[in-house]
């Protein structure tokens, strides 16, 4: 038995067209995986593309294999663009996960004009210019799901990400206007806010000893949390398991706040 046969089949995700912002790596890639297990038509976006292609060949062989596009998500035009490609192929887009993020540290008096632009574009800009692309699809089948990443970092607070935690903090106001601006056509909007995640980038970047220490004394749970778990949030979400559910951001951080 595979680690997956002990968690939730979702009946309503499969065959369902999902399009994960940010797809290649990190909790993306789990988010890619699970929906590609759950049956559904996964289209990822992403520039890294050495790692989008191995997890395609990974997952070729589900009901659906995983479409990879290449897009710099700051590129507005591309973006929708990539957007009409799904479109054409699968004709719907039923789900949309906005996952793509940098949370490079910074100095808050290092900041310039540039970099506050350039940290608001990948983090935030992307997400409401891809709900506006899939929204008038989603309006005319009648249904949808918008799922946006935040991040707790936002509440805790964190340091040395001051404008990485704007845009995640903005993420949530901005998920609670959309979800009141299109529930009239069915289409449900949520936002997630993970905590401390073991991601390769994380270890590689920032989960020193220190870090981790810090990370499990302010959690409730005394272990880190896997990109695996932030994946099935996000399918719970995705699914018609949660149809009478909008307009919530939904912590998974092991009880840090």
């Amino acid at each position: 038995m595979e680690s997956g046969d002990l968690f939730a089949t979702y009946p309503s995700l499969q065959d369902r067209v999902v399009i994960v912002t940010g797809g290649a790596s990190g909790i993306g890639e789990s988010m890619v995986e699970a929906f590609v297990r759950q049956g559904a038509a996964v289209c990822f976006f992403d520039i890294q593309d050495e790692a989008a292609g191995g997890l395609v060949s990974r997952l070729a062989s589900g009901r659906h294999g995983p479409v990879y596009f290449h897009r710099d998500l700051t590129d507005v035009a591309a973006l929708q663009g990539a957007v009409k490609r799904v479109l054409e192929q699968f004709g719907t887009v039923d789900v949309l996960v906005n996952n793509a993020a940098n949370d490079s540290r910074h100095d808050l008096l290092e900041v310039t004009p540039e970099f506050w632009d350039q940290t608001l574009a990948v983090n935030l800009k992307h997400q409401f210019f891809a709900a506006q692309a899939v929204i008038p699809v989603m309006q005319r089948a009648g249904r949808g799901s918008i799922i946006n990443m935040s991040s707790i970092g936002w509440v805790v607070p964190s340091t040395r990400q001051a404008v990485y935690v704007t845009a995640k903090a903005a993420i949530v106001g901005m998920t609670r206007t959309l979800a009141h601006e299109v529930g009239k056509g069915n289409i449900r909007v949520n936002a997630v806010m993970p905590g401390a995640v073991l991601t390769e980038r994380q270890e590689r970047l920032w989960l020193t000893e220190e870090y981790k220490a810090t990370v499990l004394a302010n959690q409730a749970l005394k272990r880190m949390i896997l990109p695996e778990e932030v994946a099935r949030l996000v399918l719970f979400l995705a699914a018609d398991d949660s149809s009478a559910i909008t307009n919530q951001s939904y912590v998974i951080d092991a009880g840090w706040v």
